[in-house]
């Protein structure tokens, strides 16, 4: 998150919205974070994502994880609430890339939904039974990626390409580097 923020109306301030290009983590490592995802399988993973769940829930049963560190960046709440949105949000455009040919990908503003949702002031024990029902899904969903689908394709509204194989690695560094971000 930016170190610039902005109040809103009735809440805590937000972080500037995050308008960085992370379509290069997939093939090189992140520096921030540690993760390199480009040679991992959709089935790799699948099973990664299952191994942070117990490390969320965790997260999530922290005394002080409605709390942020700095006025400007998430706190560990507002990081699993966007994580379990992130498992959904792939999940969908997963499941466009098997339904259609070369899907366009509906945009998801994440700044926006964090704010409309109010990730902030969610219950950390709803959110972990969601994140986990959610984690478990796409993971069971990379799972059954026959190696023939691997090049199927999709595209953001920006043009950025994805496919299926891409898009399991960019979900993977998405969830790894917030497991940083909070520590985990």
């Amino acid at each position: 998150m930016s170190p610039e923020a902005s109040a809103t109306q009735d809440g805590p301030v937000q972080p500037e919205p995050d308008t960085k290009d992370w379509t290069w983590t997939i093939t090189r490592r992140c520096d921030a974070c540690g993760t390199d995802v480009s040679a991992l399988s959709p089935q790799d993973i699948a099973a990664e994502l299952r191994a942070t769940l117990p490390r969320w829930a965790e997260v999530l049963r922290r005394e002080d994880v409605a709390l942020r560190d700095e006025p400007t960046t998430w706190s560990p709440l507002e990081y699993a609430a966007h994580v379990r949105d992130v498992f959904k949000v792939m999940h969908y455009r997963l499941d466009l890339m098997f339904m259609e040919d070369e899907p366009t990908f509906p945009d998801w503003d994440q700044d926006a939904t964090a704010v409309e949702d109010d990730y902030a002031h969610q219950s950390p024990q709803v959110v972990a039974t969601q994140l986990a029902a959610a984690g478990r899904g796409l993971a069971d969903a990379f799972d059954a990626v026959l190696n023939r689908d691997l090049h199927r394709r999709g595209l953001r509204g920006n043009g950025s390409e994805f496919t299926i194989q891409t898009l399991a690695r960019y979900a993977w560094h998405d969830v790894a580097h917030h497991l940083h971000d909070v520590g985990a």
